[in-house]
């Protein structure tokens, strides 16, 4: 006679921007219990081998943007509803924050329809770690009074009229994924005339023992660091804000080429599912 399993539980963590210790005690917590951890990249190696259970199956699931392998969202998707109905308890385990560009509505979607019960845990999204690590007050009183969190991953994201919104306001702009086109945001805000006041901060693997964080005018940009090809993941930090790096940045930059997050690899297991799909 087949026995009911009882089905299981997902849990999608944030795991913070990079540094091991940003993780959150509940996020920690059920790492511990977890039979199953489902890693995004952009998670610290230290988080993976010394946080979760030894005795969990880890999947490297991570995405690259623009380059290099990715695992389709569907195939976490089903990752996801197979081992929960299995009874697993699994942590969906996401760098920074579970809810800032990423893919979680998918994935919310996919657990709903198949009754999965899950819990959410937040996590530090990369934007305020980066700026807390940088010596950056992203609403410091008489430089900004709102921050926007946004992304320009491609060029068409943002509309024209939005641009020139942006080149106006006064709130701080933190733009996630668009380090490979901050040329473009520049353009985008000083042919709409931004103020010279607003300085831009690239940041480099926020948090980790590699950051790397380069100013400079926004007029001045093309310029300075216009060539540069920054590591990823890299945000940019732009507004009055800024200026406030260089008299309260307390980590000095590490100046190397070295990757802290690894690149995506080929998991059979998860390439064969895709495969199938």
């Amino acid at each position: 006679m087949k026995q009911n399993i009882q089905i299981g539980k997902v849990i999608l963590a944030g795991a913070g921007p990079g540094d091991p210790e940003l993780l959150t005690m509940k996020a920690f917590r059920f790492l511990q219990k977890a039979d199953v951890v489902l890693t995004d990249r952009l998670v610290s190696e230290v988080i993976i081998n010394d946080y979760v259970n030894p005795s969990a199956e880890v999947l490297y699931v991570g995405k690259q943007c623009r380059r290099g392998l990715s695992t389709p969202q569907v195939t976490i998707n089903e990752l996801m509803v197979e081992y929960a109905l299995q009874g697993k308890l699994v942590v969906r385990l996401k760098g920074g924050d579970v809810s800032i560009f990423s893919n979680v509505l998918d994935e919310l979607e996919a657990l709903v329809i198949n009754k999965i019960p899950y819990e959410i845990i937040p996590g530090i999204t990369a934007g305020l770690g980066a700026a807390a690590y940088c010596g950056i007050p992203l609403t410091a009183r008489n430089h900004s009074t709102a921050v926007r969190f946004l992304t320009n991953y491609k060029s068409d994201v943002l509309s024209e009229a939005y641009w020139k919104e942006l080149a106006q306001t006064d709130d701080t702009l933190v733009f996630y994924m668009s380090a490979e086109t901050a040329n473009d945001v520049v353009e985008k805000l000083t042919a709409e005339g931004i103020s010279s006041e607003k300085l831009i901060a690239v940041v480099e693997q926020a948090t980790t023992p590699l950051q790397n964080v380069y100013t400079s005018n926004l007029y001045d940009f093309k310029e300075k660091l216009g060539d540069k090809a920054f590591k990823s993941p890299s945000l940019l930090i732009i507004g009055k804000v800024v200026q406030l790096h260089e008299q309260f940045r307390w980590l000095p930059n590490h100046k190397t080429s070295t990757e802290y997050f690894t690149p995506v690899k080929k998991d059979l297991r998860l390439f064969d599912k895709a495969e199938r799909a």
